[in-house]
């Protein structure tokens, strides 16, 4: 989900979008004339920098992949799992 506003907006309401982005993670659009750019929190691009990067990396992807082919029944039981 985002949200879309334009460049004038966008100029007036600058600190109300970077917390909307930072409170909810929403992306805000922002259309210009010449494209169109987007606002996201740290969060969120940390988030896709460490995406990206492990993406990236073949075994961390191999892993993931074992894992979600991985069938769930052969695994611990819940219940034995001591928090």
């Amino acid at each position: 989900m985002s949200y879309n506003t334009n460049i004038t907006n966008a100029r007036k309401d600058l600190y109300k979008l970077a917390e909307l982005a930072i409170e909810t993670g929403l992306e805000v659009n922002i259309n210009t004339k010449k494209g169109n750019v987007v606002l996201i929190s740290e969060d969120e691009y940390r988030g896709l920098l460490e995406t990206i990067y492990l993406s990236q990396n073949k075994e961390y992807k191999e892993s993931l992949i074992a894992g979600l082919n991985e069938d769930v029944s052969v695994g611990i039981k819940e219940e034995d799992v001591k928090w």
